[in-house]
């Protein structure tokens, strides 16, 4: 491995109005990249920006596992790829470092902790699809908030009609380019979920 490197710090907050501070807090790196996006896969721009920036001897520091990658196969494969080219690997709350030195202890610990986490995750979302279906029972279910009021509705759709870029707009109105696109074929309702 090439001379000491970089620690670079990499956050993922899966919506615009999601504060990524508390990952920020113990991470101590000397350049961030930050994505606004799901987990669900490994095709994220800052992500992406990180792998082409990082180097040989240089450091990736990560909140949680759970923070890069959403399942074992994705972590794993980040990990190695990653440390294979000399890059290592830090996970904060998980007090884990991985490093070009393959060791069965260190597959072992990755293997084991991510699976936990991905254990952690599927969890979390039969909880909630179980607590949203005993809510729209007992007819309590009202959804999630509503993104933008009928004002920025019109308000988004005035600006769009005007000729701005929908991508310029959408980062601006905290929303995804999804749910603008929603907001646009809606009837000035906002997205149902």
């Amino acid at each position: 491995m090439a001379s000491q490197g970089q620690r670079i710090g990499y956050v993922r907050v899966s919506s615009f109005d999601q504060n990524a501070d508390r990952q920020l807090e113990h991470l101590q790196a000397e350049r961030v990249f930050t994505d606004k996006a799901s987990g669900k896969d490994m095709d994220r721009p800052q992500l992406q920006a990180l792998l082409q920036y990082a180097r040989d001897g240089d450091t990736i520091v990560v909140h949680s596992m759970d923070r890069l990658a959403r399942n074992l196969d994705d972590l794993r494969r980040f990990v190695l790829s990653q440390t294979r080219r000399g890059v290592c690997i830090q996970f904060v709350k998980e007090r884990l470092t991985f490093t070009a030195e393959e060791s069965p202890m260190a597959n072992l610990l990755l293997s084991v902790t991510g699976a936990f986490a991905e254990f952690e995750r599927a969890l979390i979302k039969e909880r909630q699809r179980e607590g949203i279906a005993l809510a729209k029972l007992r007819g309590t279910y009202v959804g999630r908030r509503k993104s933008l009021s009928l004002e920025r509705i019109a308000e988004l759709r005035q600006r769009l009609g005007n000729g701005e870029k929908k991508a310029a707009v959408a980062r601006e109105f905290g929303i995804s380019r999804e749910t603008l696109y929603q907001y646009l074929r809606g009837n000035g309702e906002p997205p149902s979920t």
